[in-house]
């Protein structure tokens, strides 16, 4: 606090040295009035935020999906022959991803404790230049170490995101910006099998699937450049914004964290955080991510494979694992914003969930070409925008900084083990069909759909207590709500459903 003004805003690096050296121009902030917030300006505050933060990470999660996945397509173009490697040892370069980036989940929480435009830069680069030098291994053990370091830069990067972008965004806000960020899984998945269709399909000097990885790698490498230059640490300190827009970003963060000075870079808050371990949608949460995440992680690898067992040449297989993720891309923009309009982001996972069980199911038993091939656009328009739901959902109902920090660090390292299940399900000796993996990824969508309901049962019943707590004085949610506040405990906090 300085002479009644509001010095920590509620996101990461207000008032932090380094940033105020990276944005000197910033002055020193007014008193922050939250009931005196201009529609107009918030409004172009959020459209600058929306061009800035989440376009600059939308792209950084696009490129890092590519280098994740473009290992199903490289395989595809005559990688393993290449090596010398079997199908047993090509299932431990998917499976040696996840054991890293399980190990390193907890990094999520370092977009607190390390200005974002510095820590962004850093896991960029690591993973660009760990894809890019899987061009020039010459055996499956240069492969698999380039895999370990790839897996460890990402786990400090995506896991975090959605973290990241509710230190910039309320809660009303943050799914629609949750799912632009996360569509870029699909959309690079789309790319990836567009891209690696043109290079398989031309003549080129080098074998197609080294240029493959080269192509992919190397502009990760050059926007970790471009992330330590555009990336803002916080609206206090970002130089794209006048100072009204600043100003309100202040606002809107007293009225996101219930109070002033409770996200300082640097800190955090610990016992607030363990506080959370006690609450049920703690533990179910991640338990939905995990069971997502075994069909997340199964589908853009093996899709090519799947494809080419369908009787498509290689190069056409490549080419038509896109159309999918292009109808996945949208569904989790458009999802996204309709769970964040209605509140109901429970009934948007479960149906979500039910139909890509449904693509699952008829993967399973279906046998001719074309049935299958429309079966891929439900699974892949269910999986993906499940996914893109469930993390907005975590961060919507952990109600301080700290909690919220807590939530998605647990969200990852119960969810991320779901790919050492997934990465295990589709082995070559069962082609074409792979009828278990395929059985056992509706399962588990069929299940996700099961624990979004009972779920959603819970958080009725606690906003009941609420209410008859608070005895019917506020029975709006968030910035509705008497006094607008959007923390837990606050007069009005109600969990969204």
């Amino acid at each position: 606090m300085d002479d009644g003004g509001i010095a920590l805003t509620g996101v990461p690096g207000a008032a932090n040295s380094l940033d105020e050296g990276r944005d000197n121009a910033v002055p020193k902030p007014p008193p922050v009035d939250v009931d005196e917030i201009d529609p107009a300006i918030e409004k172009r505050l959020r459209r600058k935020l929306d061009r800035r933060v989440v376009g600059v990470l939308f792209l950084l999660y696009l490129v890092a999906f590519l280098d994740r996945s473009n290992i199903g397509n490289a395989q595809t173009a005559g990688m393993g022959k290449d090596l010398g490697f079997d199908d047993e040892q090509f299932q431990w370069l998917l499976t040696i991803f996840y054991i890293p980036y399980i190990l390193f989940e907890w990094l999520a929480i370092m977009w607190k404790l390390v200005p974002p435009h510095i820590w962004a830069s850093v896991t960029v680069l690591i993973w660009g230049l760990a894809s890019t030098l899987q061009a020039v291994a010459f055996n499956w053990q240069g492969l698999m170490a380039c895999r370990a370091f790839l897996a460890l830069a990402e786990a400090g990067f995506g896991p975090g995101v959605p973290y990241l972008l509710s230190f910039f965004y309320r809660r009303h806000e943050l799914g629609l910006r949750c799912g632009l960020f996360l569509s870029a899984a699909p959309l690079a998945t789309a790319f990836a099998g567009a891209l690696a269709y043109a290079i398989t399909s031309t003549a080129t000097p080098l074998p197609s699937w080294r240029l493959l990885f080269l192509a992919e790698g190397l502009p990760a490498v050059l926007l970790s450049l471009a992330a330590f230059y555009l990336l803002p640490d916080s609206p206090d300190t970002a130089s794209f914004l006048i100072p009204a827009e600043r100003h309100a970003a202040r606002a809107r963060a007293v009225l996101q964290a219930g109070r002033p000075g409770v996200a300082r870079l640097g800190s955090f808050a610990w016992p607030d955080a363990l506080a959370a371990l006690r609450a049920p949608h703690t533990w179910l949460q991640p338990l939905m991510f995990f069971s997502c995440n075994v069909s997340f992680s199964s589908l853009p690898v093996f899709l090519p494979s799947v494809l080419s067992h369908m009787g498509f040449s290689a190069a056409s297989a490549q080419g038509l694992t896109a159309p999918p993720y292009l109808l996945a891309f949208v569904v989790c923009i458009a999802t996204t914003y309709l769970a964040d309009r209605t509140r109901q982001r429970a009934a948007v996972i479960g149906v979500l969930s039910l139909v890509g069980a449904v693509g699952y199911i008829v993967l399973a038993t279906a046998e001719g070409v074309g049935t299958r091939y429309a079966a891929l656009f439900l699974t892949a328009a269910g999986v993906f925008p499940a996914i893109a739901n469930i993390l907005p959902w975590v961060l919507n109902n952990q109600g301080t900084d700290a909690k919220r920090g807590l939530g998605i660090a647990m969200l990852n390292v119960v969810g991320q083990c779901g790919p050492l299940l997934g990465t295990r399900m589709f082995p070559a000796r069962e082609a074409p069909y792979y009828r278990r993996g395929m059985v056992v990824c509706a399962g588990f969508m069929g299940f996700n759909a099961v624990l979004a309901g009972v779920l959603r049962v819970y958080f009725v019943r606690e906003n009941r207590m609420i209410e008859r707590g608070e005895g019917g004085r506020a029975a709006e949610v968030g910035e509705e709500a008497v006094g607008g506040s959007e923390m837990e405990g606050a007069l009005g906090y109600r969990f969204v459903l």
